[in-house]
């Protein structure tokens, strides 16, 4: 949480935290991740068999240790849109049986290689949970129900006999569970009304939560402030008394996804943009409670989170997805995820899962080639807030002045501040307090009163700069990266013009 006051750009800011001021917990699926049939995602990105980087399993080592180097939580995986037309039965058993498909969503051929024990058996090398989204396109409820069954059963059943005759005799016990994706876009199979989409939501989640109580699934919401959202959770986020009884169960639905991704080619604009997911996660989160009240669920059963399993900078235009998305990104968009992420510990009391997408070459912070891996410039803020901004939000408050031109979209003038300097402070378990001071104003360095730190005290510095908006990071260069330093705390730090700045002591 972090309050602004606004004040005349000549006077000096003041950022104030209290440490001891938790706000609400930070749940480590915050930092997940999220690999899609899509471009080179998948193949020649976490699987690459016959390259020298792979283990015996065909896994890119090098991925790995990145996803390690982040402790990501969770991937979700198939998709995204691929998921409205994949078969999950294509790709298990022998890989020589599997059949090729041509798939709709980004206009290419599947050849089913890397399937459900591919990617759950990767997910146990790197050390994350697997977060499986199910087929509201082209799949039916029978089809979901077996999915769950092979990765979840221990019983003498055909799909858990399956698994155990492809190899895998214990259960995966897969727990989160997309109830379909973006099911409200003309571009999806099977678009859907949200009538429909929340009748057969509800159906689909029953049947689920009798065959395996103990999952979590995730409803299909859109940007949050949508006549779609609105409609889902009032008829979704409901008290279901069925078999099961009343237990927590008896609530079907666990989270609420919302997608958003920003991009803009004006800096001010690129970097004020995440501004609109925290307005968005304030509004669902009203939603959700507003379900909640009308349909009279108990407070026993535990609120329902947003889960923004899809959030990025992406430009599609620059980036077509039937091209493979490949963004190369800036200083600029480096300072639009540091951005995004202070909007997601700010607002930690209300996520409860979040999922960059994608995670390595689709819009991705990780670039594979042929004989190593590139980190791109929004890979550093994305490696700081994983690695630091764990444990509990706590309070601070910004007085900075405030940057007043057009934003995109437009309706963030008129609902919510953007300041000069976006700001986000977290505590962790050992009392190391982080706080993230973004500096968005590209020509203005700004001298600022830090209080909530004792003078004197040491404190480890992490700067992400470069020398233009538009440095960014190739095989041959990196223009972007970490600078680590030193203060001993006085009573005002200056933060750099076009930066992102981490301060960490302990009280």
């Amino acid at each position: 949480m972090a309050t602004f006051t606004k004040i005349p750009d000549d006077e000096t800011p003041v950022v104030s935290v209290n440490p001891t001021h938790k706000i609400s917990k930070i749940e480590d699926n915050t930092y997940g991740g999220f690999t899609e049939h899509m471009g080179r995602c998948i193949y020649g990105g976490i699987y690459d068999p016959g390259n020298p980087l792979s283990d015996e399993n065909g896994f890119r080592k090098d991925v790995i240790e990145a996803f390690q180097e982040l402790k990501c939580p969770v991937v979700r995986y198939p998709g995204g849109n691929f998921i409205a037309t994949y078969h999950w039965q294509d790709g298990v058993g022998p890989r020589e049986k599997r059949p090729k498909r041509k798939e709709l969503a980004w206009h290419g051929i599947e050849t089913n290689q890397f399937g459900t024990d591919e990617f759950l058996k990767w997910c146990e090398v790197v050390g994350t949970e697997p977060y499986l989204c199910l087929n509201f396109g082209t799949g039916t409820l029978d089809e979901a129900m077996g999915w769950v069954e092979y990765c979840n059963s221990d019983s003498d059943s055909h799909y858990a006999n399956m698994r155990r005759a492809n190899g895998r005799d214990k259960p995966y016990n897969v727990k989160y569970w997309a109830l379909g994706n973006e099911c409200w876009g003309p571009w999806q199979v099977e678009q859907m009304t949200q009538e429909d989409y929340a009748k057969k939501a509800t159906q689909w989640a029953k049947a689920i939560k009798l065959l395996d109580p103990s999952v979590q699934l995730i409803l299909c919401g859109k940007e949050g402030p949508t006549a779609w959202d609105y409609h889902v959770t009032k008829e979704c986020i409901n008290y279901t008394m069925h078999i099961l009884g009343n237990n927590d169960a008896s609530c079907l639905i666990d989270m609420h996804s919302i997608h958003i991704y920003t991009a803009s080619s004006d800096h001010l604009k690129n970097v004020t943009a995440p501004r609109q997911a925290e307005r968005a996660i304030e509004i669902t989160s009203g939603l959700i409670d507003l379900a909640r009240i009308e349909n009279k669920v108990p407070p026993s059963i535990h609120r329902q989170k947003i889960c923004f399993d899809e959030w990025n900078v992406w430009d599609p235009v620059r980036a077509p997805g039937w091209l493979g998305a490949e963004e190369q990104y800036t200083l600029s968009d480096a300072l639009a995820v540091a951005n995004w992420l202070n909007v997601l510990i700010r607002q930690s009391k209300n996520i409860g899962m979040a999922t960059i997408a994608q995670s390595v070459n689709v819009i991705a912070p990780l670039m594979t080639t042929k004989t190593g891996l590139m980190k791109q410039a929004t890979w550093w803020p994305l490696l700081l807030f994983s690695k630091y901004m764990r444990g509990s939000t706590v309070a601070c408050h910004v007085q900075s002045g405030e940057y007043d031109g057009p934003t995109q979209p437009a309706w963030i003038r008129g609902t919510i501040e953007t300041p000069w300097l976006e700001v986000s402070a977290a505590v962790n378990d050992e009392g190391v307090v982080s706080l993230v001071v973004v500096n968005i104003h590209d020509t203005k360095d700004f001298g600022t009163k830090v209080e909530g730190i004792t003078p004197g005290a040491k404190v480890d510095v992490y700067t992400v700069t470069g020398e233009s908006l538009q440095s960014t990071n190739t095989e041959e260069k990196t223009e972007v990266g970490i600078q680590e330093s030193s203060w001993t705390a006085e009573a005002t730090y200056t933060f750099p013009k076009a930066s992102m700045t981490m301060l960490r002591w302990k009280p």
